[in-house]
């Protein structure tokens, strides 16, 4: 039997998600050095977020799979950075993946930043916020049509506004 690259992934995301359930939350410091529109120190976030957002938004975390009610919300809305409010997703563009994970086929033109991440001992996309520079999670080249990718998010790293 030949394995696929869609099995690969969804093999690695159940072992993401038993070593993430051990572990709370995947961590790795942000230190990306780029100037942000909104700034702030590290104090003023730690006020701002709960433990958990701020593990997600300002370390590189990734919260648990299946854990965040985003994951299955499909009403009619805009999803935006949780650090500073940036409109980043439209809800027209998420579909439910079964990573566990919010995810979306296209993203607010502008919205993101893309930078390459090898943390966790894989080579991937990372995405943050472009105004305050808060990671939302990863892009992969496995989505749906019409673009092909999948931007899977933090649900903790965003806000969701009802239409």
């Amino acid at each position: 039997m030949t394995t696929t690259r869609r099995q690969l992934l969804r093999a690695a995301g159940v072992l993401a998600g038993t070593m993430a359930g051990a572990r709370g939350i995947f961590a790795a410091t942000q230190t990306d050095g780029k100037k942000y529109e909104i700034t702030r120190t590290e104090a003023e976030w730690q006020k701002l977020l709960t433990a958990d957002e701020f593990a997600v938004l300002r370390q590189d975390a990734t919260e648990r799979p299946h854990s965040s009610p985003l994951d299955k919300e499909m009403r009619s809305g805009i999803y935006n950075c949780a650090g500073c409010a940036l409109p980043v997703f439209f809800s027209e563009k998420k579909f439910i993946s079964p990573t566990g994970w919010p995810s979306f086929w296209g993203v607010i033109p502008g919205a993101v930043d893309e930078a390459p991440d090898t943390s966790a001992d894989m080579v991937r996309t990372g995405i943050s916020c472009h105004r305050c520079g808060g990671h939302l999670g990863h892009v992969f080249d496995d989505g749906p049509k019409p673009t092909g990718l999948r931007y899977c998010m933090n649900g903790l790293a965003l806000g969701f506004k009802l239409a």
